[in-house]
């Protein structure tokens, strides 16, 4: 089987129809999804040696940017939340570095863990990225390093912890944030997110967990690391549609580089 020795399929069993429809429930009804120890011991430790060994290669920046990760609106006043910024900051690795018989490479290629996906998210079909840098990065986070307050772009996103810091580093949202009643953004809840005044939820994800998230109407972040062990993420891109590339910009932002 062409997941044995990397995912627990006796407490995952990605390819049984009654488990994957599950699975979909949950993500629909809770818009998240998180797998505890889906990764099998061994495959965890030989993941968790490849991102080290590929830290050094990481390209590290920090960028502002609003919640909703728009340009500025400049009619508006600079206190408004489509102007207001949070902070980001990470290294990544992108796909191009990861080897072709990675782990993670032979767990995003597997048919079988995309026929999964395409379950639990309700997609015909997914795709790869069409450059060669977006359809895996391993993400680092070292101390105070974080993911600022945004929305997704994307309407499904995945994720595998490899390592946990010692404190801090936590993955916080709030459930269904994007829009109110009447259809217009909510944008008095996110001032509210950014003065404080509301406490997220918290997803407590160790080593080996497998998430699947929709964050484009639940506002999501990471906080800041708080320890010296750095937090190792990575994240597992895929699109609904064949031939879709990161733009230009984005790859020169986040990445560094084109190719």
């Amino acid at each position: 089987m062409e997941l044995s020795g990397i995912v627990d399929l006796e407490s995952h069993p990605v390819s049984d129809l009654d488990f994957q429809r599950q699975c979909q429930a949950t993500l629909d009804r809770q818009g998240v999804l998180s797998l505890a120890q889906f990764i099998d011991a061994e495959a965890m430790g030989n993941m968790l040696d490849e991102s080290l060994r590929l830290r050094e290669q990481a390209y590290f920046c920090r960028q502002t940017h609003s919640v909703f990760l728009n340009a500025p609106d400049h009619s508006l006043p600079a206190n408004h939340p489509l102007n207001r910024t949070v902070t980001t900051s990470k290294g990544c690795v992108c796909d191009d570095l990861i080897a072709p018989d990675s782990i993670l490479r032979r767990l995003y290629d597997s048919i079988m863990f995309r026929g999964f996906v395409k379950t639990v998210v309700g997609h015909a079909e997914i795709y790869p990225y069409a450059d060669s840098l977006s359809s895996i990065n391993i993400h680092y986070a070292e101390r105070n390093q974080e993911l600022g307050w945004h929305f997704d772009n994307s309407s499904f996103a995945i994720t595998l912890m490899i390592q946990k810091p010692d404190a801090g580093g936590r993955f916080e949202f709030i459930r269904d944030y994007r829009f109110s009643s009447d259809g217009k953004e909510n944008y008095s809840g996110v001032t509210d997110l950014l003065d404080g005044k509301l406490q997220p939820e918290r997803l407590e994800i160790e080593p080996g967990t497998l998430v699947l998230f929709r964050g484009k109407n639940s506002v999501h972040r990471v906080s800041p690391n708080e320890s010296d062990r750095t937090r190792i993420l990575a994240v597992l891109a895929y699109n609904s549609l064949p031939g879709v590339a990161l733009s230009e910009s984005a790859r020169r932002t986040f990445y560094g580089r084109l190719t």
